[in-house]
């Protein structure tokens, strides 16, 4: 094997001597010596060798730049924040579903504790469709081109990015996916050119808005220099449930309007202007597991009235999935203390479960998974607005401190669960408050049907603090004021639940 190396080494030697110059030669007598001999077992000059060797090292120099994978930046990215006429107060919320009169008195008062108790606040929007109960495919694709187009327009304008010269275009939206697709309507309207290919994800829940991210990556990585327009919505007004199955009716409760548009590049002329670097997506699913692919499912009540099923499971196979997902992130992320930890706490719960006279001896915190520091990986954590549990259960399990949940309680109180979109309002948060320094690493976490959980990982190329004007005039105390009183209403209505008992 060695004589097999020797030529390539010589070669080698040779592309050397010629990159450093004939003036420099001598100082490697023993590699001019060998390259001599090469060139006259070869019959050629000691020159032609060295011209051969320079345009091999050359063409291997472009074979690896050209497979080497381009970094995927964030240019930016916009929110979109519905008018006024569109908000919907809690108390509007009951009036509402009472002025309908297709639900009965219990159905009304089911879907008020809901809305009352689920960390929403009193500017989240729906559309008119919904506020006057009418559906129909006219009115999903007004919602779509009121959020959406009102998002690409602003975020086009930010970058001054012309639309003929992005490449590829994903759209994900799970439930409304109508024919010419939603990015040909986008292709339309802004006029992109013929070249870009557009790719619409559907069906996939709320963690869409990360699976688009890793098409777009994909799609650059493999084309440089290139531009992926990525544009996450979730279609509320035909999914308006109208019939009595409560474990639908939570839906109605918690979705809200919405819509992000994000400008991704694998250009490097866009190095010094972006925002972000996308470093990892790492994407779990339990589809087949028959418990989680239930928990979230699209279908019709047993009156033919469709809309989407909430399982009392949700919160225990959200669970299952997020220490999934995180087991495969943690080795990307983590720093070795924390992975050795891990690896430990793994190896002897194993043990002990084999050895009855080692598990005695385990501390009983040993005996438990052990939940990574992720702290220690990241700086910011955009928690997907699933719902108020949700965000306090994540808290809970990764100790978390108030201000890393601030973001995502924030983006739930004042716009509701915006599904796939969630993620980007809290980013959008997060810059609003000028609290993203360069070198920040950000963890954006989704949950979606199927079941899965999703992860995606950027770098803070710069400090940022940009207004979004889907933030402008927020008030955080008043909210935190707000999520207490809402919290002293049900502890006494639990205290009153009680008593009751107590006299039965």
């Amino acid at each position: 094997m060695l004589q097999q190396a020797a030529p390539a080494a010589v070669v080698a030697a040779a592309g050397l001597l010629c990159m450093r110059g004939l003036d420099r030669a001598a100082a490697h007598d023993e590699a001019l010596r060998a390259a001599q001999a090469l060139a006259d077992r070869l019959g050629i000059s000691l020159g032609a060798l060295a011209f051969a060797a320079a345009a091999a090292a050359a063409l291997l120099a472009c074979v690896l730049l050209r497979r080497r994978r381009p970094a995927v930046r964030l240019v930016n990215f916009s929110v979109y924040r519905a008018p006024e006429s569109w908000r919907l107060t809690r108390p509007g919320f009951v009036k509402m579903t009472e002025r309908g009169g297709m639900f009965a008195p219990e159905d009304i008062e089911f879907q008020s504790k809901v809305v009352n108790r689920s960390g929403l606040g009193d500017e989240t929007c729906v559309t008119p469709a919904i506020a006057n109960y009418v559906t129909g495919m006219s009115y999903a694709r007004e919602e779509f081109e009121t959020t959406c187009f009102a998002a690409v327009e602003e975020l086009l304008a930010k970058t001054g990015a012309d639309p003929r010269r992005i490449r590829f275009l994903v759209t994900n939206s799970s439930l409304f996916n109508p024919t010419p697709s939603l990015g040909a309507m986008i292709m339309n309207r802004f006029k992109f050119g013929p070249r870009t290919q557009n790719y619409s994800l559907g069906g996939m829940g709320c963690s869409a808005g990360v699976i688009a991210l890793d098409l777009a990556k994909q799609l650059l990585e493999h084309n440089p220099g290139e531009y992926c327009l990525v544009v996450s919505h979730e279609n509320i007004t035909n999914a308006h449930y109208k019939g009595r199955d409560r474990s639908m009716l939570v839906s109605n409760c918690i979705f809200r309007a919405n819509g992000a548009a994000m400008l991704l590049s694998s250009r490097p002329a866009d190095a010094g202007r972006a925002k972000y670097t996308l470093q990892h997506v790492v994407r779990t699913n339990l589809a087949a597991d028959d418990q989680a692919f239930g928990c979230v499912v699209q279908m019709d009540d047993d009156e033919g009235q469709w809309g989407v099923r909430l399982g009392k499971e949700l919160m225990c196979v959200a669970a299952r999935a997020l220490r999934s997902n995180m087991t495969s992130l943690g080795p990307l992320v983590l720093p070795l203390s924390e992975q050795l930890l891990f690896a430990a706490n793994l190896a002897a719960r194993k043990l002990a479960a084999s050895n009855k006279a080692f598990a005695q001896q385990l501390p009983p915190a040993w005996t438990k998974p052990y939940t990574p520091d992720f702290k220690k990986a990241f700086e910011h954590m955009c928690i997907h607005t699933g719902g108020r549990g949700v965000i306090d259960t994540i808290e809970r399990e990764l100790a978390l401190p108030k201000a890393w949940v601030e973001p995502s309680r924030a983006a739930l109180y004042q716009f509701g669960n915006t599904s796939s979109t969630s993620i980007w309002y809290i980013l959008a948060y997060m810059e609003h408050g000028g609290r993203v320094r360069r070198g920040d690493r950000v963890w954006q976490l989704g949950f979606g049907s199927g079941f899965k959980c999703n992860s995606a990982v950027w770098v803070a190329s710069r400090g940022i603090r940009e207004e979004h004007g889907a933030w402008r005039g927020f008030d955080v105390q008043k909210m935190y004021c707000d999520l207490a009183d809402m919290d002293a209403k049900l502890e006494a209505e639990r205290a009153a639940r009680k008593q009751q008992a107590a006299r039965a």
